[in-house]
């Protein structure tokens, strides 16, 4: 199974380093909020009474959390290419193991998000002085990776199981919406900034949690209470999101 996920693997790499103006399309969105939206978030926080370097530390792992969310979600527009052009069939004919088949996908989306989220934070310690320990960047490139594979994960079994080109997108972006909005990626919600009954809408999403501990490892806190969770969540996510990718290409070969 792992020399056909390696394969697959190859074959998606390849053909995203054909157009490597990916790694520019998808970063670029993330660099417009770091540095037009970046400013006036450190200010209003600063007015709070937390530090500059305390904003920066707060934004930038939101803004990673948020480029693996639309690098991942997008990958269903490929596979839905794949599968109009009889790509899919072609694959299915041969002995691969159909987890490999999504597998193999999967990690080749995740790997450009991670590059993606690396050159994010290659900026903000260039530009704007984060302070990150070697630990807490690796910690959030981990947890970016993960959240990465579990949203190529799910992107895939809806492209999979809707087989629509309008309907995906439309699909997509109702769900990505509210989940960004309730994730707390541009602003933090808490006690000081949220109604309870926001907060507690927000502590069913998982990349709440998942956002709370890319900020932990970013300040260096791998063992409080929201860190141990949020990584917990990031791991079970990406399972039960392969789980699922792998049910529906089972269901499909069936």
């Amino acid at each position: 199974m792992w020399r056909d996920t390696w394969l697959v693997f190859q074959r998606d790499m390849a053909s995203a380093m054909r157009n490597p103006a990916w790694l520019l399309i998808g970063i670029t969105q993330p660099l417009l909020y770091l540095f037009f939206f970046g400013p006036l978030f450190v200010r209003v926080l600063s007015a709070g009474g937390l530090s500059s370097s305390d904003g920066w530390l707060l934004l930038a792992p939101g803004l990673i959390a948020q480029l693996a969310l639309f690098g991942g979600i997008t990958v269903g527009f490929d596979l839905l290419a794949d599968y109009r052009a009889g790509v899919v069939e072609r694959l299915r004919v041969t002995p691969a193991s159909r987890l490999a088949l999504l597998l193999g996908k999967v990690f080749a989306s995740a790997v450009q998000a991670t590059v993606q989220a690396l050159l994010l934070i290659v900026v903000a310690l260039l530009v704007f002085r984060l302070d990150i320990s070697p630990a807490g960047l690796g910690v959030s490139v981990l947890i970016t990776f993960v959240l990465a594979v579990a949203i190529a994960a799910c992107s895939n079994a809806l492209a999979l199981t809707l087989k629509s080109e309008q309907s995906f997108p439309a699909l997509m972006n109702t769900v990505l919406m509210p989940v960004i909005l309730l994730s707390g990626i541009l602003i933090p919600i808490d006690g000081s900034t949220a109604p309870g009954w926001l907060r507690i809408v927000a502590d069913v999403n998982p990349v709440s949690h998942i956002v709370t501990a890319l900020r932990g490892a970013f300040h260096g806190d791998f063992s409080s209470g929201p860190v141990l969770v949020g990584g917990a969540v990031t791991v079970g996510f990406a399972v039960l999101a392969v789980w699922w990718g792998a049910r529906t290409f089972g269901r499909e070969n069936a």
